[in-house]
């Protein structure tokens, strides 16, 4: 008797059987494979970076945002993350003093992500459109050149995104 991968021509419609039963039994066996694989667990000294996009007015919209920033910082841990807060638009009202002045609450969150290493930076083409100058801001703030290429750029740099406050 030959063996099945050994069949000549006119046996053809046998082995086709065999061919489509080895291609089942593979389509089927490797989801399982990979399901049963260890996901890959990040390193416990991993630096995730992450930009946060600050576009929408009003202090309960503005609280909100600084909540997920804060919660990423929980999740992963303060030492763990690399973030900028990028506002523009009216987001930039955020990071006026005036704002800080009149809510002791967003103040206090600036502070205090800010002492953890958050950078916060106003876009310069609203602070122009507005007519804010960099004295108008919290002490602790900075500015970029355009908020949304400086989103662009911490993508580039392998930033995640992330459009809060909304």
């Amino acid at each position: 008797m030959t063996a099945p991968f050994l069949q000549t021509p006119n046996q053809t419609q046998p082995m086709k059987t065999q061919l489509k039963t080895i291609v089942l039994a593979a389509l089927t066996t490797l989801p399982l494979i990979a399901l049963t694989a260890e996901p890959e667990k990040p390193a416990a000294d991993q630096t995730h970076k992450v930009v946060f996009e600050v576009a929408i007015d009003g202090a309960e919209k503005w609280q909100a945002a600084l909540r997920n920033v804060e919660n990423v910082q929980k999740a992963l841990g303060a030492k763990n993350t690399k973030i900028e807060v990028v506002t523009h638009g009216k987001g930039v009202g955020m990071l006026l003093a005036k704002t800080s002045a009149e809510n002791a609450e967003i103040k206090a969150k600036l502070e205090k992500l800010h002492a953890d290493g958050v950078i916060f930076a106003a876009c310069e083409n609203t602070m122009k459109r507005e007519k804010i100058e960099k004295k108008d801001l919290v002490e602790l703030s900075t500015t970029v050149d355009s908020g949304v290429s400086e989103v662009i750029r911490k993508q580039e740099d392998g930033y995640a995104y992330i459009k809060s406050g909304g």
